[in-house]
């Protein structure tokens, strides 16, 4: 049985951020079921839930070397398993005690590049030696980078090969250089613009890019959209060099926390054969509970997301007036730059009754938003893979998406004379063109229902889990270290 370690700076239920933490879950759950012992490696944060603190147990200690720091750092290794999957915890309370994982970036380069050189250093202590260690995001970046250097002539570097992931470019973790050298200890060859180096400073995603083995995206579009320099973030050089390494694999939604079946926190249960009146229950809940306008004829449109500039929101602030209508209602949930937090509070305030804007992310919410909308929004500027769309997908509310990374891959355009598509989709980045798509779309609610109720069967249909995404991964492991 092959052996695999993640390793990653979250991973839900324990702590999650963003979609990494979905996949650094959900992934490993789907690989066990391929014949894998797959294990994950995460920080020991302060803010993990007591519920599942308090089951961790003490595997042991030691101190280690960090750099030239004349001070050994304390490594402590903690385990849990949870649904057949084990768990370690990189424990120091000068890194992790704070609480938040993710603070300034002056703090969090140490800390990670801390629980990087940890992490190799714990697996001989705790006798796990994996065959492949998969490594997700700049966070992640240097575990290649000391693998292949200051662990070269170990039994690690001999025995595993490294993976990495990018799950957003545009988050590489540039540190000043003399900091780097301090507590790395690298050697002087890594310096250079081959390397590590990133014009006067060091770039962590960029060693990991450098110094694994293979490269992967989190869908196939992403993978090649990297490549040029409008979404490459200054590294499409590097990625174009390291081309051959580089695949795109799509992330999958775990099918058994999203599924309308099952959901214990949307109003009412429903599946494919009775969606049509399934959503309408939960939209008029939704409604109430959100002091909407209740009515089920209503056109709802929902917005799960961050709230910052890669989503697209300038676009829905230039077409907020104009949507707005007495047939349509918008729904947000997310929080983000305070910029956008106060645009949709205002929309709210202007619009009562037509707009409920949740500034804050709640899992439960965000599952009756699914259940209870007709459309779910994602314009995004660039989207490296996107899970709201398939999770839309899954609660049969139709996506209305820009054609761009795994939007691209995974949502299918409406095509009225075929009747085929489970969404809708728009390529230029501009709000007239946007607004044109959703009245399009509008536009198929209230005069075509059939064709609508038709997408919503679809839409449920399509199968976005994990097992085709893991069987992917199984086939780029083995392409590295065999069955």
């Amino acid at each position: 049985m092959k052996k695999v370690l993640f390793v990653g700076s979250e991973c839900y239920p324990f702590v999650k951020t963003g979609g990494l933490g979905d996949v650094m879950y959900a992934l490993p759950k789907a690989l066990l079921k391929e014949g894998y012992d797959v294990r994950v490696i995460i920080p020991n944060y302060r803010c993990i839930p007591w519920e599942y603190r308090s089951k961790m147990k003490y595997i042991t200690h030691f101190y280690m070397d960090l750099g030239h720091d004349p001070n050994h750092k304390y490594v402590g290794i903690m385990t849990l398993e949870l649904d057949g999957v084990t768990y370690y915890f990189i424990d120091c309370d000068d890194y992790f005690g704070s609480g938040n994982p993710y603070e300034d970036m002056s703090k969090d380069i140490i800390k990670y590049i801390f629980f990087d050189k940890a992490v190799l250093s714990a697996l001989p202590v705790i006798g796990f030696m994996p065959d492949i260690i998969h490594c997700h995001d700049w966070q992640a970046g240097f575990v290649p980078v000391f693998l292949r250097t200051l662990f070269y002539d170990t039994p690690l570097s001999h025995n595993s090969k490294c993976i990495m992931t990018i799950h957003n470019l545009k988050f590489q973790g540039v540190a000043n250089i003399d900091t780097v050298k301090y507590i790395t200890a690298f050697p002087d060859y890594v310096y250079t613009e081959e390397k590590i180096k990133f014009g006067k400073d060091v770039n962590m995603l960029k060693g990991g890019l450098v110094f694994a083995d293979k490269i992967t995206t989190v869908s196939n579009t992403y993978s090649g959209e990297i490549k040029s320099r409008e979404y490459g973030e200054y590294l499409d050089g590097v990625i174009n060099y390291h081309h051959m390494k580089l695949c795109g694999i799509l992330n999958g939604i775990d099918y058994d926390i999203y599924n309308p079946n099952t959901d214990t926190q949307i109003y009412k249960t429903y599946g494919i054969k009775d969606a049509i009146e399934g959503k309408k229950k939960n939209k008029l809940e939704m409604q109430k509970e959100w002091g909407l306008w209740q009515d089920e004829n209503k056109f709802v449109i929902g917005l799960v997301s961050r709230l910052t500039d890669q989503k697209g929101l300038d676009l829905v602030n230039n077409i907020m007036e104009r949507l707005l209508d007495n047939h349509t209602e918008f729904v947000l949930i997310g929080t983000g730059e305070g910029r956008y937090e106060n645009m949709f509070r205002h929309y709210e305030q202007r619009h009562k009754g037509q707009v409920c804007s949740n500034i804050l992310y709640a899992e439960d919410r965000s599952h009756k938003l699914f259940a209870g909308a007709d459309a779910i929004l994602v314009p995004s500027r660039f989207e490296p893979c996107g899970l709201t769309q398939m999770m839309a997908l899954r609660y049969g509310a139709i996506p209305i998406v820009r054609a761009t990374g795994g939007l691209k891959d995974t949502v299918i355009p409406y095509n009225e004379y075929e009747e085929s598509g489970n969404g809708f989709s728009f390529t230029e980045y501009n709000a007239d063109i946007l607004l044109n798509v959703i009245n399009y779309a509008k536009t198929i609610y209230f005069t075509r229902r059939d064709s609508w109720n038709q997408m919503i069967k679809r839409a449920m249909e399509t199968d976005y889990s994990w097992k085709n995404s893991a069987s992917q991964y199984r086939s780029l492991y083995t392409s590295l270290v065999g069955e």
